[in-house]
């Protein structure tokens, strides 16, 4: 049922002359998904309020209350369409009186962690763009049979918002940039094994993939006690993202996963000066899937020891800092990190090796991350003394992965099977930090078990080859040309 009032919706946007890409419709979706989630997260409260018998204040007000302005009931508890608003009334209704008025929550808000605060900033961030005001009414409409009521409606509300937030990335523009496959960000979750009292951090959180599985995989470690379960809510998971559309569907996507009031603020992670970042800063944990090919501004770069444009390497010289003594992480980066030999990437993998054990390296193969022409890997590393060994894993899905082979998490066992213990495989192998070139630090992966593989040669054997045929090519024509 869910799945076809998504589709409905998408095809209503469609329609719409305000709506023009798939980012569009999740954004738009999201809103009014937000709104029909406080609805009813307002009627669990006051429920529970009632049956312990204390009195429930409202977040709401009445005039702006979901069951108000955009799914007004009558005696049979459908829509009562002459109450409803529909058509100019409906937008001038949202554009200049519902959103400035859910704007001010931010400023109104006791603090940063409240339901009252994330509604303000997600209303500070959005822009109502369904220009008809009646596409907009058959959407609330659509919208208000959708519940949140249940522990499985829930869940399957978060799975079709995940599937969407899929979509967006493969719809190509900069959409994919918020997805990361969830195969993937299950297995890195896995490796890391975040513990319940630790801080779990994101500082790229795009759609919050992380920072949902994190919470998944914890809420399923053990029976949660109330204390627990309020330290899931409030203490543990935490994360930065620079886009606004990313940032409401960052914010939405945890919400929907049973975060009330996800930690998740609006900023440039980058702007920030690593020699400000205090002890009280840090995190246990760090999962994240930076943005790789961008390049930062000057002035940012200065925030930073390294000085590098490459976006990614920014982030990996923040996460290494912001990390705790003993701080654990999984970040996923390009392949090239591992060998380039510019300054930036030398010193980076250096500072790496020296101050953190980069214990793990799992190298991805291309179609990993779909509509991204680019080879990953995920390094795995705890803060706090040097590494003396890597063990590396190159994954070998026997397939082409893309739309429709996609990366899933049996691809996956073996790497987790094997990675508890380090073992050697045909796919696995260690190398000891001692034998590399200490002026290059090159980590490339270079899996020695493959003897059947023929080995890539240097460049300047391959342009050595090339001149040497070319001799050989004028030679023979100067022959020929002798014998005419």
């Amino acid at each position: 049922m869910f799945e076809q009032v998504f589709k409905n919706i998408d095809d209503i946007l469609h329609k719409d002359a305000g709506c023009s890409s798939e980012l569009d419709y999740v954004e738009q979706t999201s809103w009014l998904l937000f709104l029909k989630y406080l609805e009813d997260l307002e009627k669990d409260k006051k429920t529970a309020a009632e049956l312990a018998g204390k009195q429930y204040t409202a977040i709401i007000g009445r005039e702006f209350k979901w069951e108000t302005w955009a799914a007004p009931k009558d005696k049979d508890g459908k829509i009562d369409h002459h109450k409803a608003l529909t058509g100019d009334d409906l937008k001038d209704f949202v554009d200049h009186k519902l959103v400035p008025y859910l704007k001010k929550f931010k400023s109104d808000a006791e603090s940063p962690d409240t339901i009252e605060y994330k509604i303000g900033e997600i209303f500070s961030e959005l822009k109502n763009k369904i220009q008809s005001g009646y596409n907009m009414r058959e959407v609330i409409n659509l919208v208000d049979g959708l519940r949140f009521r249940s522990h499985t409606e829930k869940h399957e509300m978060s799975a079709l918002y995940e599937d969407k937030i899929q979509n967006m990335g493969n719809a190509g523009r900069n959409g994919g940039e918020y997805y990361t496959p969830r195969p993937l960000i299950k297995t890195i979750v896995k490796v890391v094994a975040p513990a319940i009292g630790e801080k779990v951090y994101d500082g790229a959180v795009g759609s919050a993939g992380f920072l949902c599985e994190a919470f998944e995989y914890l809420k399923a470690s053990k029976n949660l006690t109330t204390k627990d379960a309020e330290t899931l809510q409030k203490h543990t998971f935490y994360g930065k993202e620079k886009k606004g559309l990313a940032y409401i569907i960052g914010t939405m996507n945890m919400i929907l996963h049973g975060v009330e009031a996800p930690n998740i603020v609006h900023t440039n992670t980058l702007s920030e000066n690593l020699a400000d970042i205090q002890e009280r800063d840090r995190y246990d944990v760090v999962l994240a899937n930076p943005p790789f090919g961008g390049k930062e501004r000057a002035e940012v770069q200065q925030n930073f020891p390294i000085k590098t444009g490459e976006t990614a390497f920014l982030f990996l010289q923040h996460f290494i800092k912001i990390l705790k003594a003993g701080g654990r992480a999984g970040v996923v980066i390009k392949n090239t990190f591992l060998s380039n030999t510019d300054n930036a990437s030398v010193s980076l993998r250096k500072q790496l090796l020296e101050s953190c054990n980069l214990h793990t390296v799992l190298d991805l193969p291309g179609g990993t991350f779909q509509g991204a022409g680019v080879k990953t890997v995920v390094l795995f590393f705890e803060k706090g003394s040097a590494t003396r060994k890597v063990w590396y894993y190159q994954l070998n899905a026997g397939r082409n992965l893309g739309k429709t082979n996609p990366l899933n998490e049996e691809d996956l066992a073996e790497f987790v099977k094997l990675q508890k213990i380090k073992a050697k495989s045909d796919n696995s192998w260690s190398v000891n930090i001692a034998d590399i070139n200490i002026e290059t630090y090159d980590l490339s992966v270079k899996n020695s078990n493959k003897k059947d593989e023929v080995a890539l040669r240097a460049p300047k054997d391959i342009l050595a080859e090339i001149k040497k045929l070319d001799d050989e090519s004028a030679a023979i024509l100067k022959n020929i040309r002798g014998l005419v």
